[in-house]
């Protein structure tokens, strides 16, 4: 198994099943305000479009759901792996972009189809529990399964790098007019579109 990060909370899983695609954003979104830190303009999305095997969107929020990436890069006829919500608005989303081949999965299930060995994720799974950043709690809705969560840690980790980001921006942000200002916010939405 290799794990690629894609930016945020984008992935590309290759493993001996297949290859798996999640939550892949580029650029801009909420009308501009927000970028993926890294940056992942420069990553190959043609060949991480083309390989992909199958797609997961974990929500519809614009940070993990990009239409305009999905319908650029993304074949239309790839399986979409959702999670189990009890409303289907992500997958009138998906259907209105043009893909129907459409799974609602649970972990485990995609797990079983990628053909990937458990151990080979628990061996990941157990390094992320030493480092502090997840831990395995039942599944509310299972409690033959268990699900993992970020912890303080990782969560503390996760604002402090965003904060930094933030923090760097708002320097630079600072010595600015305030026309400048609002003509960098309309250049940013015009990019965003």
């Amino acid at each position: 198994m290799r794990i690629t990060g894609l930016g945020h909370a984008g992935m590309f899983i290759e493993t001996v099943g297949g290859n798996i695609i999640c939550d892949p954003v580029l650029g801009p979104s909420f009308f501009g305000s927000w970028f993926p830190f890294p940056d992942n303009r420069a990553l190959d999305w043609e060949r991480f479009g083309r390989e992909a095997d199958f797609l997961y969107i974990s929500h519809r929020h614009r940070d993990h759901f990009d239409p305009k990436l999905l319908e650029r890069y993304i074949r239309k006829d790839i399986e979409v792996l959702l999670p189990e919500y009890p409303i289907d608005d992500l997958e009138q989303d998906i259907r209105a972009l043009g893909y129907t081949n459409i799974t609602y999965a649970p972990a485990g299930e995609i797990i079983e189809r990628l053909q990937t060995d458990k151990s080979a994720v628990s061996r990941h799974v157990r390094q992320l529990e030493q480092l502090g950043l997840v831990e395995s709690v039942p599944d509310p809705d299972d409690r033959r399964a268990r699900v993992l969560v970020a912890t303080d840690l990782a969560q503390e980790r996760v604002a402090l790098a965003r904060s930094r980001y933030e923090a760097r921006l708002a320097e630079r942000l600072s010595r600015w007019s305030a026309e400048d200002l609002d003509r960098f916010s309309e250049l940013l939405a015009a990019f965003g579109d």
